[in-house]
């Protein structure tokens, strides 16, 4: 089986950085699996969306088998079939079992054409599953394990919106990546008073860090926040990149021209700017 084994993935058109302790260079926007690649009935638009982040120099795409009861992976997975070695591509897990896992890993591979996951995560932590069935003896955990080991992924995740249940999540096992949602609003954040704890943790374990939610599914720019904003704030923590999903092209070359022209807020900017999100 060939996997992808450059530190450095292809088309390095956007800034990258380190995928914590993996090795992997990954751009600091990546391609979220929702919104307009999730549509069956728009799938040449999806497609296109696909092609087109992937052309800009995007190398992480992100999916789940829940996205459009598996339409986000069947449209990705059109593209993987001629630009594979072009991406770091994941999906995730939301059945905390041994055979579940195994099964759904299965279907997804099949959904997006490969032989192969970069990553492959628990999808959200404290609803889909909890930490405690990931302990148990033939869980899914053990079934990642596994995968990894006969080289059908080559890293292991986790996701949640809690940064409590993450950062205990990073203290009980050596997961490679940590999805949290990060935005100024602290919308579909939850736990934020153990948001320092979560990046100190993930500091000291080489975990890299992926936000996403920067705009919660679109309701904070509907609130009157502009994408100008809310990338860089995101982008001014300790993250390896921020997925974003998209409706349309225009959407995303914005997105692209935003992350190619980054500097950090200061702090003074972020909290200024989060008093802003919050006071409504």
């Amino acid at each position: 089986m060939s996997t992808t084994t450059e530190t450095t993935l292809q088309r390095p058109l956007l800034p990258t950085r380190p995928l914590g302790k993996t090795g992997v260079q990954v751009t600091q926007l990546g391609l979220g699996g929702l919104y307009g690649v999730a549509q069956l009935s728009g799938h040449e638009q999806a497609v296109e969306i696909i092609n087109r982040a992937i052309d800009l120099g995007i190398n992480y795409i992100d999916t789940a088998s829940r996205y459009g009861n598996g339409a986000s992976e069947l449209n990705i997975g059109v593209v993987m079939r001629q630009r594979r070695d072009e991406v770091f591509l994941t999906s995730k897990s939301h059945n905390p079992t041994y055979d579940g896992t195994l099964a759904l890993v299965e279907r997804s591979l099949a959904r997006l054409q490969t032989d192969h996951l970069d990553l492959y995560q628990h999808h959200f932590l404290g609803q889909s599953l909890h930490l405690e069935q990931l302990q148990t003896g033939h869980s899914a955990r053990e079934a990642m394990e596994r995968l990894r080991d006969e080289g059908v992924i080559r890293f292991i995740g986790v996701t949640a919106h809690s940064a409590r249940l993450l950062a205990d999540a990073l203290e009980d096992y050596a997961y490679d990546t940590a999805l949290i949602t990060l935005n100024p609003a602290h919308a579909v954040m939850q736990d934020v008073d153990h948001l320092e704890r979560f990046f100190r943790v993930a500091q000291a374990r080489g975990t890299g860090v992926i936000a996403m939610k920067v705009v919660e599914r679109g309701n904070l720019v509907r609130r009157g926040l502009r994408m100008e904003q809310l990338l860089p704030w995101t982008l001014s923590h300790p993250v390896a990149t921020a997925i974003v999903g998209v409706d349309n092209i225009a959407q995303l070359e914005e997105n692209v021209r935003l992350a190619r022209a980054f500097s950090p807020m200061s702090p003074e900017a972020m909290a200024a700017l989060e008093a802003e999100a919050q006071a409504d």
